[in-house]
Formats: structure tokens, C-alpha cells, sequence
């Protein structure tokens, strides 16, 4: 791909990242690990398994019509806006004050959900990977309680620290899922070699259902591999950060085609010797090697340590999510549309402690509310449900920024850019409508969409007008100063 030209790169880049200091500690190899962490969730091939031998035709029509756009929009307003802030910086650049704040919202939203949803999976998971021993870990309050207080205050502090250690963490997090995915896509090769009749074939292509449910996991794989933007959040932290985060898109896309396709493949091959086991859509990776190697011996230590694996991604994943979280309110602080109490920096390690601890307090509030009775666990569930349709926003104003944004952006942007966008535009579209239908079974699917709407509609209502409250006292201010 040719080089897009710079945007203002005097009176932009120059300030953002160099007039606020911070430290560059994140090359290449740091972003194509990092793009494997936060885009390939092991949950998603347990979703795309739920259309059988489709899976293949699902994958390819997913990274074509939404990863390929966006892969292609983060590259090249990469190249001409490499800014701490990433895609909210693009936003505001493109459309306005409000739209990039409102685009930071959602992101932000998107993050936190995911932080708190994450970490409850791991008693969860802890259990599994322990034993019979441990059933009982989940319903552990006061275990469960101190473990993720404890985790919590981890992620705080690992923030505050910066990502000189925090880009280890994320490096052996996303080392720790190849080496997962590894072992789950040979899994079928072991069973197959011990005897199961199973039909691996990964390459196959088949047209997937039609119906309500076939088409609700296509939505749902369709945003999958979202994310590879996310990265570009610590863009001022990065080394060569407009064009080493867009080689790191290069780099890792066929890695994460390869780990989505193979290892999908192996959940289908292994649960068409089990017909009679559901899929597991929250742990298919380890409910699939637990069929596969057994559960006795050496195999089942194999499953154990993938089951680890997992463990350490999650943390890493949660990890990464906060500390991207905790850049948005301070660029947006730099950008005066919040207060720049949120700017305030550690004198030593450069990080914006104050928006670090607003954002641990959230997440922890979040794990409270999630846990603490049976109608606020129900509201927290309503709240993780719609987190895709936060990011689905987001990218929604990320795709329309070629299309329809500022001229002083779209002049630098190769012409064909706006027409793959535009593929985009029309499969976040889908994945919006589509994310609001429920591929599990509920009572009333009417009901669940409406939550699901609802609570996008309120969440972003109250950041608008937290946004409109600070802009009426900024005008306040200024008349009051003149007057």
C-alpha cells in the first residue's frame, strides 16, 4: 500500500505526542502481538462453530466485507493522523467536537463492559482448570470477591506503571493464545490418531442456514475480528507509530485468519464425534480439548494447560482493554472536551494516573453491580450484551470518515479507500441489527432487543449530555471572563 500524505503534521502529531511526553516504549513486534490479543477472542470460534461446516464461507465473507475495511481505514488514517487517541482523534478530526467525543463514549463503554465480563470468567475458568475440587469456586463470594479486587488493583497499578511493563504483559498474553490455538488446532489430529472418526475439514465450503439463528451468529462473527484499531489508541506511545502500526496490520492478518479458520475447523471436527454436547459459546476452546484428549494422563494435562493459557490471555486481554480505556478521557482532556483533571500524569512514569484510577473505579463498580443481586446481575448482563453495539458505533463513524468526513482528511486518502469503506459501513449496519437478536435461546426475543437498544439509546444519551453540561459551563466561563 502507498503512503498517505501526513495531516498537518507540524500543528498536530508534533503536539500530541511529543508536547505531552509521553514515552515511546512500543515497536513492532509489540503490535502484531497486540493486535493477536485483542482480536482473536476465544470465544468467537465456538460461535463460528455453530454453523458447521459454513464456518469457512462465514470467515471469509467476515473478513472480507468487515475486516478488509478495516483493516484498510486503520492503515491509511494511521498514516495521516498517527495520534495518541487513535480512532477518536480521527473522529474529531473528521466530523467535529461531538461526534469524537461521542465516538471516545462508545469505545470507552465498549472497554469497560468487556474489562468486567472478562475478568468474571476466570473463577469460572479457574474452576475448570482446577477440578471437581473446585465446583464450588464461582459461588464463592468472599473468594471470588478478593480475587478480583486483587486483579483489579493489578490492572491499576500495571497502568500506572506505563507499558514498559505493561507491553510484556500483553506480549506473553498474546503468546500465551497462539500457543493455545496451536494446541487446539492439533487437537483433532490427536483424536483422529486415537481412534475418534471425525471429519476435519477446514477448507471446506458450504453455504451456511438461513434462518434467524444461523443468521444472528453470522452477525456475530461478522464483527469478530474486530479491534486492530484499538492499537493505534497509544499511537503517541509508539515508536514509527505511522507506519509501524499499519505494518502491524499487514503482519499479523493472516496469523489471525489462519488461528479463526483452523481452529473453528477443530471445534466442528471434535463435536461432530459428540453430537450429542452442545458447544460451549463462552469456553468452547477448553470444553474442545477436554473432548478431544480426555480426561485422564497426559492429555488431559495438555487440556489443562491450554485451559491456562486462556487464563493468562484473559488477564492480558483485560490488561490491554485498560489501558486504552485510560487514554481516551486523557486526549479528551487534552482536547478540553472533559476536564483536564484527567490529564494530570505520573511526574515519573508519564501515565494519566487520575483517568486511571476513574477508570479502575468503574470496572470495579461494574464487577459489584454484576454480582450483587439477581436484578442488578440481570441489569449488568443487559449492559455486556450491548457492548458490541458500542464498538459497533464507533466503527460505524470510523467507516464514514473517508466517505463523508472533513475535506482536509479525505484529500489525503486514496480515492478507492472511501469505496471498501463503504462495505463497511454496510456490514456494521447489519451487525448492529443483528447484534440485538439473540443466538441463545430467551424467553421473548422482542424483549431482549429492546433491552439491548434501550440500553445502547440511555448510555449514550447521558454521555451526550454529560457532553452538552460541559460545553454550556465552558460557555459560561468565557462570557463570565469577558464580562
Amino acid at each position: 500500500m502507498a503512503p498517505a500524505a501526513p495531516l498537518n503534521t507540524d500543528a498536530t502529531v508534533d503536539a500530541a505526542q511529543d508536547g505531552h511526553q509521553l514515552k515511546r516504549q512500543m515497536r513492532l513486534g509489540d503490535l502484531v502481538l497486540a493486535q493477536v490479543l485483542t482480536v482473536v477472542g476465544s470465544s468467537w470460534v465456538g460461535i463460528a462453530a455453530g454453523v458447521g461446516h459454513a464456518q469457512l464461507v462465514v470467515w471469509l465473507t467476515a473478513f472480507l466485507l468487515f475486516y478488509a475495511p478495516m483493516a484498510v481505514a486503520v492503515y491509511f488514517l494511521n498514516r495521516i493522523m498517527p495520534l495518541e487517541g487513535g480512532l477518536y482523534e480521527w473522529a474529531r478530526r473528521s466530523f467535529g467536537d461531538t461526534v469524537g467525543f461521542m465516538t471516545a463514549w462508545n469505545i470507552w463503554a465498549y472497554a469497560l463492559t468487556s474489562i468486567a465480563t472478562i475478568l468474571f470468567q476466570i473463577p469460572s475458568e479457574l474452576a475448570y482448570l482446577i477440578g471437581p475440587a473446585a465446583a464450588g469456586l464461582p459461588e464463592n463470594h468472599v473468594l471470588v470477591y478478593t480475587l478480583l479486587a486483587a486483579i483489579v488493583l493489578l490492572l491499576t497499578w500495571t497502568a500506572v506503571r506505563g507499558l514498559s511493563l505493561g507491553k510484556w504483559i500483553h506480549n506473553i498474553s498474546g503468546s500465551a493464545m497462539i500457543l493455545a490455538f496451536a494446541l487446539l488446532i492439533v487437537a483433532p489430529l490427536f483424536a483422529f490418531l486415537h481412534g475418534a472418526p471425525l471429519h476435519y475439514a477446514p477448507l471446506a465450503l458450504h453455504l451456511p442456514p438461513t434462518d434467524a439463528r444461523s443468521l444472528s451468529l453470522m452477525g456475530q462473527v461478522l464483527f469478530a475480528a474486530a479491534g486492530l484499531e484499538y492499537i493505534a489508541i497509544m499511537a503517541g506511545e509508539t515508536h514509527a507509530a505511522d507506519s509501524a502500526i499499519g505494518r502491524s496490520v499487514v503482519v499479523a492478518t493472516p496469523i489471525i485468519l489462519g488461528m479463526f479458520v483452523l481452529g473453528t475447523a477443530s471445534v466442528v471436527s471434535v463435536h461432530g464425534v459428540h453430537a450429542g454436547t452442545a458447544i460451549n459459546y463462552v469456553a468452547p476452546i477448553p470444553q474442545t480439548l477436554t473432548l478431544a484428549f480426555g480426561n485422564g494422563g497426559a492429555a488431559a494435562v495438555i487440556a489443562k494447560l491450554a485451559i491456562l493459557l486462556l487464563q493468562i490471555r484473559i488477564v492480558g486481554a483485560a490488561s490491554y482493554l485498560f489501558t486504552g480505556a485510560t487514554r481516551l478521557p486523557m486526549t479528551a482532556g487534552w482536547d478540553h472536551l472533559i476536564p483536564e483533571w484527567f490529564t494530570r500524569m505520573h511526574p515519573r512514569h508519564l501515565t494519566p494516573t487520575n483517568s486511571i484510577y476513574v477508570t479502575g473505579l468503574v470496572v470495579a463498580s461494574l464487577l459489584v453491580l454484576g454480582s450483587a443481586g439477581v436484578h442488578a446481575a440481570e441489569a449488568f448482563g443487559v449492559l455486556n450484551d450491548a457492548s458490541s453495539e458500542f464498538y459497533a458505533l464507533a466503527y460505524l463513524a470510523m467507516f464514514l470518515i473517508p466517505i463523508c468526513g472533513a475535506r482536509a482528511v479525505r484529500d489525503r486518502l486514496p480515492r478507492w479507500v472511501a469505496a471498501i469503506c463503504a462495505c463497511g459501513v454496510v456490514a456494521i449496519l447489519f451487525v448492529l441489527v443483528m447484534n440485538a437478536y439473540p443466538f441463545v435461546d430467551v424467553r421473548s426475543p422482542l424483549a431482549f432487543a429492546v433491552k439491548i437498544v434501550g440500553t445502547v439509546f440511555l448510555v449514550n444519551a447521558f454521555g451526550y449530555m454529560f457532553y452538552r453540561s460541559r460545553q454550556l459551563v465552558a460557555r459560561a466561563g468565557k462570557f463570565n471572563a469577558r464580562a
